[in-house]
């Protein structure tokens, strides 16, 4: 696949749109692509993922590339602009995470069957489904899939986010997700009850309050517990009043998150003068709640998204096939680089299940991510798919 050709696939993808859980469109005009582009296996899965797959399926070693199919909402007219710095393409996932994606597929078509196959290397491109809902359903079930027992767990795996061409992302933050609602009886403004909002705002000032002093000598964002308060709503019907509100955490790596479960139940239990129930164990990718019914007063909580922080080493095979290959495709004077991001990715679903060398690339600057501004220079796109074809060659000729 030639750089004509790679930005084609680029554009064609970037203009079906994929929602998150809408993505069979995309993922089957990708599965058909990538069969053309001379996979030896392309078809879209049980989850729905498009996969490609390059290689034996008996290959001694195994090479997963996880990108995302899926978007985030947002119309962007899908276009190609001339710059002072060369041109670039709009559209809604040009940067996240369709350009990593579609580096993958046109990587993985240059390295070729025969080199795969003789090489004995199975490299297995994957665009996963949900993974900006929250849900993950896309790199769950690879992770099944690959347990070991099913098919081999990956010897490395390669995470389609944006990172520039030059860079390589080895760790990214944890993610909680705390909803609230909350229901009493009206009252009157008058009244000296304070209103429904003050649920949501107290609940709030202790979450702050309890990162505050996580965060006491931590100077570092990648170390320290990031809350967002990202909605309140209120409603009434003239009979009952409710708030409900949704917050986000981000989470320090080793971060235990049962101490703050603890301090919201036992916060909510006060608030709403009920007896404090057990606080909910949390567990990756799974979702829990609990309900307080005081006389006045019911809250509703809802713990979900969690996934715990994970950070990747810099000295193994795949982040030296890496650092080899951005050398050498790199102009004199630059030089390849490592960062951690604050954010969540499926490096976080697979990387604690398989323990194999994983690390995040892709092109694109991250900043634009889920904006209405999303675009990716294409020279820096087809840069990065050499970067990934030279980085595939020399992983498969390392012993």
């Amino acid at each position: 696949m030639d750089a004509p050709a790679a930005i084609d696939l680029l554009r064609g993808l970037v203009s079906i749109p994929s929602l998150s859980e809408h993505e069979a469109e995309a993922a089957t005009w990708l599965s058909a692509q990538m069969a053309g582009a001379g996979f030896d296996r392309a078809y879209v899965d049980e989850a729905g993922n498009a996969v490609g797959e390059m290689g034996p399926t008996d290959a001694g070693r195994i090479v997963v590339l996880l990108g995302h199919i899926d978007t985030v909402p947002g119309g962007i007219e899908v276009r190609v602009e001339d710059t002072p710095d060369g041109s670039v393409l709009y559209g809604r996932g040009s940067v996240d995470a369709k350009g990593p994606l579609a580096s993958f597929v046109a990587a993985v078509s240059r390295v070729g069957s025969t080199f795969a196959t003789e090489g004995a290397i199975r490299l297995i491109v994957v665009g996963a489904v949900e993974e900006e809902s929250a849900s993950s359903k896309g790199a769950r079930f690879i992770r099944s899939r690959f347990d070991g027992t099913a098919e081999p767990i990956p010897d490395a795996c390669i995470i389609g986010e944006p990172s520039r061409w030059n860079r390589m992302t080895l760790g990214y933050k944890g993610r909680l997700l705390v909803d609230l609602g909350a229901t009493r009886a009206m009252t009157h403004t008058a009244g000296p009850e304070a209103g429904i909002t003050t649920v949501a705002t107290d609940l709030w000032a202790l979450v702050e309050s309890f990162a505050a002093s996580h965060n006491e000598g931590l100077d570092k964002a990648f170390a320290q517990l990031l809350p967002s308060l990202r909605s309140i709503v209120t409603q009434s019907d003239g009979l009952e009043e409710s708030v409900s509100a949704h917050i986000g955490l981000r989470l320090s790596p080793e971060f235990d998150p049962a101490p703050l479960v603890e301090a919201i139940q036992a916060w909510a239990a006060a608030r709403s003068e009920s007896t404090p129930p057990t606080a909910p164990t949390l567990e990756p990718g799974n979702a829990a709640d609990t309900t307080l019914d005081g006389d006045h007063l019911s809250i509703h909580l809802d713990y979900r998204g969690y996934e715990p922080a994970w950070r990747s080493d810099n000295r193994n095979p795949l982040v030296r096939s890496f650092l080899a290959a951005i050398r050498t495709v790199a102009p004199e004077g630059t030089r390849p680089s490592f960062l951690v991001k604050t954010g969540t990715s499926d490096m976080n679903v697979v990387g604690p299940a398989w323990q194999c060398p994983i690390l995040a690339y892709g092109p694109g600057d991250s900043a634009l991510d889920h904006t209405p501004n999303e675009h990716v220079s294409l020279d820096e796109y087809t840069r990065a798919i050499e970067v990934l074809t030279q980085a595939l060659r020399n992983y498969a000729a390392t012993p």
